[in-house]
Order: C-alpha cells, then structure tokens, then sequence
C-alpha cells in the first residue's frame, strides 16, 4: 500500500475480530518500532508485547479505555527510560508499528496509562523505565478497505480542522 495512503486512511480500531495474527506480520510491526529513530540514537525503550489473552485482559485494567485492549490480539508496551525526548521517541516508535500494521489489513489504538503501578506490577519492567503508551492490535471487526478510496476522500472524511487552520505556510 502507498504510504500516504496508509498515513490519511488510518483510523483507530476498537472493536477486534477473534482472530490471531501472524508471527510474521507481529514480528514486521515490532521490527518497524525497533528501527524508529531516536535521539541520539540512543534508543532507550523497548517493547512488552502481550499476546495471552489473559495478560491483556489484565492490561486492559490499566489503561484509560479498558475497552481499547479487549480482544485484541497483540497489545505492545513501550517502555522508555532515560532523560530527554524519550516520550517523543515512543511516539515516533508506535506510529510506525501502527503504519506497519494498517499496511498488513491490522488494527490499532494507542492507550493511555491510567494505573502505572498496576501496570508496572503486571510487566515487570525496571524501577527507571516508564510505560509510554500501550498499543493494541488484531484484525478490525469491521474491517475498511483503505484503497476503496483516494487519499482526497479519506482525508474529507477525517473530521479534522482544515488545513490553513491548522497549517501556516510562510
């Protein structure tokens, strides 16, 4: 698929069909997270990825819209540590697993932490690591065809600002 088109035509995915994914398209959408640049290029996160459904079910607990996780198939935390623009980092890490997925027909949703202990008691993670965001991932129950229009149209379709609102050109 055209990156623009992945880019204009992704929505957030809520509601997942009760259907696994590929170790080959978990493995593609982590590696595009791994790859992500960096300050620095001091890469300080790394990623928990969830696929028990229990562990999920469980994280779901943790996050603001609990709702988001259920039924997922993957859900991936990203765990920054260290001074700097690391949240910027994760940022620019989950984009890029959430672009990887919609160009292989799967669904995602950011989620924000709404229990870091809750959280931090289930993964496990190191005293000076955080969790940035968890993301969720699996086949959208409803699923959309992205090529069944052009980038004009899902952009009309967005329901953002438009652009000379949002965008100054000098």
């Amino acid at each position: 698929m055209d990156a623009y088109l992945a880019i204009v035509s992704k929505r957030e995915v809520r509601a997942y069909a009760a259907r696994a994914l590929p170790d080959d398209a978990v493995r593609r959408l982590l590696e595009a997270g791994r790859v992500a640049g960096s300050s620095r290029n001091r890469q300080a996160r790394r990623f928990i990825a969830l696929r028990d459904p229990a562990l999920i079910e469980r994280a779901a607990q943790t996050v603001y819209a609990h709702d988001n996780l259920l039924g997922a198939a993957l859900a991936v935390a990203i765990v920054i540590r260290g001074k700097g623009p690391t949240g910027f980092d994760a940022g620019r890490a989950a984009q890029n697993m959430m672009l990887a997925a919609a160009a292989d027909g799967i669904g995602s949703c950011p989620n924000g932490v709404a229990d870091p202990e809750a959280l931090a008691a289930l993964l496990g993670h190191g005293e000076d690591e955080q969790v940035a965001t968890v993301l969720s991932f699996g086949y959208p129950a409803d699923p959309v065809d992205a090529e069944s229009r052009t980038p004009e149209e899902w952009i009309a379709r967005a329901g953002r600002l438009p652009f000379d609102e949002v965008v100054e050109l000098r």
